[in-house]
C-alpha cells in the first residue's frame, strides 16, 4: 500500500524560500515517477514539477527557474525547493506517484498535501 506524506509547508514572506518533502512508503523504487501539484481555492489542481521515471525534471512555466525538484538516492523522498516565492505561489502542495513514465493529471496515488502561504 503506497503512502505519500508531505511536509515543509509554512508561512513565508515574499522573496522567501522553502523546501518541501514527500516521503513515500510501500513503494518500489523505479516503478513510479513522482511529482508535485499545487491547488489554490477556486482553481483546479495543477502540476508544477515532476521527475520522469528516467529522472528528467519537468516544470510548469510558472515555476521554471525558481523551483527545483529532486529525489534522494533511495527514491523514497521527493523534494521541492521553492525560491523567490510570491503570493501567487500560495496553495496546497500535493505529492503524487504515477505508474506511467511521466506524471499525468491522474496519478495513481496522492498525498494529503502541505500548505504554503506567502504573505
Amino acid at each position: 500500500h503506497v503512502q505519500l506524506v508531505e511536509s515543509g509547508g509554512d508561512l513565508v514572506q515574499p522573496g522567501g524560500s522553502l523546501r518541501l518533502s514527500c516521503t513515500a512508503s510501500g513503494f518500489t523504487p523505479g516503478r513510479y515517477c513522482m511529482g508535485w501539484f499545487c491547488q489554490v481555492p477556486g482553481r483546479e489542481r495543477e502540476g508544477i514539477a515532476a521527475l520522469d521515471r528516467d529522472g528528467v525534471a519537468r516544470y510548469d512555466d510558472s515555476v521554471r527557474g525558481r523551483f527545483t525538484v529532486s529525489q534522494d538516492k533511495t527514491k523514497h523522498v521527493l523534494y521541492l525547493f521553492l525560491y523567490d516565492l510570491g503570493p501567487e505561489d500560495s496553495g496546497m502542495y500535493t505529492c503524487a506517484a504515477d505508474s506511467n513514465p511521466r506524471v499525468t493529471a491522474i496519478p495513481d496515488y496522492w498525498g494529503q498535501g502541505t500548505q504554503v502561504t506567502v504573505s
